[in-house]
C-alpha cells in the first residue's frame, strides 16, 4: 500500500512539473508548441520510469548500486584519462580544432569508462559488498534461507506446482553446474533421459516466469570444491557457503548434505507427510493390478501412487478385492501399506469413508 502511495506521489509530481514546464515555456516565447513539447518530453520519462518500476519487480540492491557506483567510478577515470590525453592533443592540434576536439574527446572516453564499470560490476555483483571498515552490510534474502534446487527436483515438477500455492516465500537459487548437467540430460543419446532431461528445462522455464517465487541463476563457485567434484559435493558445500537449504528428491544426497550439516527438503518426505493416513484394522477396497515380490502377494495402488501390498492377493490379480489394514511403513522414498484380503466383506470405499468405517464395525 505505502508503494502504491509513493507511485501516485511520484506521479502527482511529474505532471505538476509537466505543467509548470508548459506555463514557462509558453509565456516566455509567446508559442504554444515549446511548452506542448517541454511537457511531453517530462510525461514520457516519468511514464518511462513508472513503467520500469511496475515491469520489473525483482530489482535487487545489488544491481542499483552497481550501476550507482559503476556510474561514479567511470566518471572519474574519464575525468582522469581525458585531462592526461589533452596535454598531449594540444600540442599537436591546430587552435581552431582544439575545443571541439577536447569535447568530443572527453565525451567518448567518459562513455567507455562508464560502460566498461558498470559492465564489469554487473557481472561481479554477487561478489560485490559494501564495506566500511569493521561493518559488512551484507544482503537479507527473501524470506528464511534461500531454497537450492537440484536437478532431480527440477526433473520432477512438483516444485512449480509447490511455487503456485504460494507457500514458497524464500529465494529459489539454480547453479550453473545444475543447469549444464540438465542441459546434458536433455541432449543424451538414450530417448528416456532426453526426455527427462527436456521436460527439467521446461520446468525451470515456468518457475522463471512465475511471479510469485524469485528465483535466480548463480555460477556456484565454492573456493573449497574442486571443479571436477560431482555435482552432489559441489551443490552440498555452496548451499552451505550461502547458507541455503537443498531441496531434492535424491535419498543419497539428503544423507550427504546431513552429513555435511546443511538443511535439506525432501519432497518425497513433503508428499508423504500430506497423503492421506491409513491406521491398522481400517478397511479398504483396491483393485490389485500385478503380483508381489513373496509368495501369494498382489499389489495395488491407490489413486495418490501410494503402493498396497496384499496378502494372499496373487488370485484376484485385475480384480478389486476389499481388504484390511495391517501396517503401514513410511520411509524417505515413500508410504508401503500392506494389508490382507476379508473374503468376508465386498469392496467398499477408499480409505477414511463413513462406508469403510462402516465395514469395520
Amino acid at each position: 500500500m505505502l508503494l502504491w502511495l509513493l507511485r501516485g506521489l511520484f506521479a502527482a509530481i511529474v505532471l505538476g512539473v509537466a505543467i509548470a514546464a508548459f506555463n514557462v515555456f509558453a509565456d516566455a516565447q509567446d508559442r504554444v508548441w515549446p511548452g506542448i513539447r517541454a511537457s511531453a518530453i517530462i510525461l514520457a520519462v516519468g511514464g518511462l520510469v513508472l513503467f520500469t518500476d511496475l515491469w520489473e519487480r525483482n530489482k535487487q540492491i545489488t544491481t542499483l548500486s552497481a550501476l550507482y557506483f559503476g556510474l561514479l567510478l567511470g566518471l572519474l577515470l574519464g575525468w582522469l584519462i581525458s585531462m592526461a590525453l589533452e596535454r598531449f592533443m594540444v600540442s599537436w592540434l591546430e587552435e581552431k580544432a582544439v575545443e571541439p576536439v577536447l569535447i568530443t574527446t572527453r565525451v567518448f572516453v567518459t562513455v567507455v569508462c562508464c560502460y566498461i564499470t558498470i559492465s564489469t560490476l554487473l557481472q561481479t555483483k554477487d561478489e560485490f559488498r559494501f564495506i566500511i571498515p569493521y561493518v559488512e552490510f551484507a544482503k537479507h534474502v527473501k524470506g528464511g534461507k534461500p531454497f537450492v534446487l537440484d536437478t532431480s527436483v527440477i526433473i520432477d515438477g512438483r516444485i512449480a506446482d509447490l511455487c503456485d500455492t504460494r507457500i514458497i516465500d524464500s529465494k529459489l537459487i539454480v547453479t550453473r553446474f545444475v543447469l549444464q548437467e540438465l542441459q546434458g540430460i536433455a541432449d543424451s543419446s538414450d530417448k528416456l533421459k532426453r526426455n527427462r532431461g527436456r521436460r527439467g528445462l521446461d520446468i525451470l522455464k515456468k518457475l522463471q516466469t512465475n511471479p510469485k517465487i524469485e528465483l535466480e541463476m548463480q555460477d556456484g563457485r565454492v573456493p573449497e570444491a574442486d571443479a571436477k567434484a560431482r555435482v552432489d559435493e559441489r551443490l552440498v558445500l555452496f548451499a552451505k557457503s550461502v547458507g541455503g537449504r537443498v531441496v531434492t528428491n535424491d535419498f543419497n544426497l539428503n544423507k550427504i548434505a546431513q552429513l555435511q550439516g546443511v538443511d535439506v527438503i525432501n519432497l518425497n518426505e513433503v508428499a508423504n507427510a500430506l497423503k492421506t493416513v491409513a491406521l491398522p484394522g481400517e478397511a479398504m477396497s483396491i483393485r490389485i493390478v500385478k503380483p508381489g515380490d513373496q509368495a501369494g502377494q498382489g499389489v495395488g495402488y491407490l489413486d495418490d501412487g501410494t503402493m498396497v501390498v496384499v496378502e494372499q492377493g496373487r488370485p484376484h490379480i485385475g480384480s478389486e478385492v476389499s481388504l484390511t489394514v495391517t501396517s503401514v511403513l513410511q520411509t524417505p522414498a515413500g508410504r508401503m501399506i500392506f494389508g490382507r484380503v476379508d473374503p468376508v466383506k465386498p469392496p467398499g470405499t477408499a480409505p477414511g469413508t463413513g462406508e469403510a468405517r462402516a465395514l469395520d464395525k
